[in-house]
């Protein structure tokens, strides 16, 4: 006989469309345009990736506890970020720091991004794992390391996306940006703001965007 959670979690899966596409229109109203970002967010289950007594919260723009001391971003903070880091071009390599529950990592995957995710909690990397799966989305190279040094065997990326507030901006990241590339990421400690960063011929250009609020960018791996 199937758990109570497994029927709970199909009685959702199945109410689940329809408050996906309202998030996706207010997401609209706030301003993002992107129709492959948009189109990412209608489809993948955020249901799948928070804990089953949070699902009925899945689609409220809110960020929500994954455990271990760590949250899945609010959904318009997913869409601006992706949006931004993909304006104007084809989604090509992305690496993104910090996996968490492996929300942001899906819909980078379904907007056509090659992804490359770093998670230093193996216990969360897991759990990121298992989300993906269950949600027919399995291409992602999940690896368990300290985001502040990048993946240098996989660089140069056309994309980096950071998930958790560093002091400063790794110096690895910024040699693992290609030429035309982009890295976005949330600078600060009591102040945060969403810093992106552009690597041209001309040198890099850094340009400070929205205040936000992340976890902190913690160094080694558990």
């Amino acid at each position: 006989m199937a758990s109570s959670v497994t029927q709970d979690n199909q009685a959702y899966g199945m109410l689940s469309d329809r408050t996906r596409k309202r998030m996706v229109e207010r997401l609209r109203q706030a301003g993002v345009q992107d129709e492959r970002v948009l189109s990412a967010m209608s489809e993948v289950p955020r249901h799948l990736f928070v804990d089953q007594a949070l699902a009925t919260r899945a689609y409220d723009d809110v960020s929500l506890p994954i455990g271990h001391a760590q949250t899945i971003s609010q959904p318009l903070t997913v869409a601006k970020m992706t949006e931004i880091l993909l304006a104007g071009r084809k989604p090509g390599k992305v690496l993104e720091i910090g996996t968490g529950c492996g929300y942001q990592t899906a819909v980078l995957l379904k907007t056509g991004a090659e992804v490359y995710s770093i998670e230093r909690l193996g216990a969360l990397l897991d759990k990121a794992r298992r989300n993906l799966r269950a949600a027919k989305l399995v291409h992602a190279r999940l690896v368990h390391g300290d985001g502040h040094f990048g993946l240098a065997e996989a660089a140069p990326f056309e994309g980096i996306i950071m998930t958790a507030a560093a002091r400063n901006i790794p110096e690895a990241l910024v040699e693992q940006l290609a030429e035309g590339g982009r890295l976005i990421m949330p600078v600060g400690e009591t102040e945060q703001y969403l810093w992106l960063l552009e690597k041209t011929a001309q040198g890099l250009q850094k340009t400070r965007l929205d205040p936000v609020k992340f976890v902190p960018l913690l160094p080694g791996r558990n």
